[in-house]
């Protein structure tokens, strides 16, 4: 037990003592000071506290903040309040796209949307003014400014940070990111532009369509072949006017689009790129008819491997054109075809060996016994060309009934 003097003796000793460092909120506490003390913490309630300091270092103060203005514009409805917050709100996107923090940006936009449903009471006007936040992302003077600073920078941000700021981009931003498609040269952000550009194509249909007929080539070019792999019928029409009046490379791209539809309209269409002045459309056209076993086009087709132009036609051209014929002429074909392969002219002279060849191989497709017979008449002939192609095109199946 202490005596009187003892507890006096220790007071004093206290008045006199050294006062005791204060810890600020920056500073740092030595866990080791409470070594001695009838409360020391063991060691897994320490690191439980140090862990929870570090998150709490760690954690993204910007999306703190966004959630706290959210909160109070669900929460108080006055309109000044909300008006207030909405501003807010607008400069910090661009002031976080800006220092390049997109996550925080596609938080801010999607966040923003969903507590314009759930405020009670809002304002039409504030709703308004809410929904221009993803649109002031999508219009095409900052996203272009933003896709061409990602296209020039040496290293990307964060992927899964790119791909939360696509998803929050708007039907109106459909055009630009199709002409940065065409023109992009960062193969590292070209697989996520080409997401968003399918997912807006998919959701905006109506202006994937108009734009078909854009006058600039990129954005016609790339929004042909995203009408293509949507099968959008009601993009037949703008596919076969940018046929007929496009440049060669987007009248290829409207060929191919018109093939993957493959609709009835789309394929009368698609007819006349057998007549396209670019050998590349009247190729890619005849191929994709072929894909799609549209028999109307074999008189057409006819009128062609018994034509004159086919002669002066490259060999490619040749073999598309006579593979198309053969796998759609069926048995009134073999006549034409066995006459190139074996007849002569009045004065006695074959066709050349490379149209003999590609008779050959039409009539492999047609693979009929009469066609089969054909093509063993050609095994013997002295031309190496003309029988290859024969040897080959029997070898490729058995005759049919």
């Amino acid at each position: 037990m202490l005596t009187e003097g003892e507890t006096i003796a220790s007071d004093e000793e206290r008045q006199h003592a050294e006062p005791e460092e204060e810890v600020t909120r920056s500073g740092v506490v030595n866990m080791a000071d409470f070594d001695g003390t009838l409360y020391f913490l063991d060691e897994r309630e320490i690191e439980y506290l140090q862990t929870e300091v570090d998150r709490e270092y760690r954690s993204d103060l910007r999306q703190n903040v966004i959630s706290i203005l959210l909160d109070v514009f669900e929460q108080q409805s006055a309109a000044q309040v909300r008006g207030e917050v909405s501003e807010l709100l607008d400069v910090l996107m661009v002031h976080m796209l800006s220092a390049g923090q997109f996550q925080n940006v596609a938080y801010l936009i999607r966040e923003s949307q969903v507590a314009a449903t759930r405020a009670p009471d809002l304002q039409p006007a504030l709703a308004q003014q809410l929904a221009q936040i993803p649109a002031r992302l999508s219009a095409p003077e900052p996203l272009t400014q933003l896709l061409q600073s990602l296209d020039e920078a040496a290293t990307l941000p964060a992927h899964a940070d790119l791909l939360a700021l696509f998803d929050q981009l708007r039907g109106p931003a459909l055009a630009t990111v199709l002409d940065w498609l065409s023109r992009i040269q960062n193969v590292r952000l070209r697989p996520m532009l080409e997401d968003a550009a399918a997912r807006l194509a998919s959701q905006n249909t109506a202006d994937l369509v108009k734009l078909i007929g854009s006058t600039v080539p990129g954005v016609a070019l790339e929004a042909a072949k995203r009408a293509g792999a949507l099968k959008t019928p009601a993009a037949v029409g703008p596919l076969a006017k940018a046929l007929q009046d496009g440049d060669p490379a987007l009248r290829v791209a409207a060929v191919q689009a018109l093939g993957e539809i493959g609709s009835p309209s789309a394929l009368q269409a698609l007819e006349r790129g057998l007549d396209d002045a670019d050998r590349d459309v009247r190729i890619a056209a005849v191929r994709a008819l072929s894909a799609r076993a549209y028999r109307p086009v074999v008189t057409k087709l006819d009128a062609i491997v018994k034509g004159k132009a086919i002669r002066d036609a490259d060999l490619t051209e040749k073999m598309a054109v006579f593979e198309a014929y053969g796998a759609l002429c069926g048995e009134d074909g073999v006549g034409a075809l066995d006459a190139l392969l074996h007849g002569k002219s009045l004065f006695g002279r074959r066709e050349d060996s490379e149209l003999r060849a590609c008779a050959a191989v039409a009539l492999g497709r047609v693979n009929t016994p009469r066609a089969q017979e054909s093509l063993r008449r050609a095994t013997s002939e002295k031309d190496v060309v003309v029988r290859n192609a024969a040897n080959r095109a029997l070898r490729g199946g058995s005759a049919t009934a």
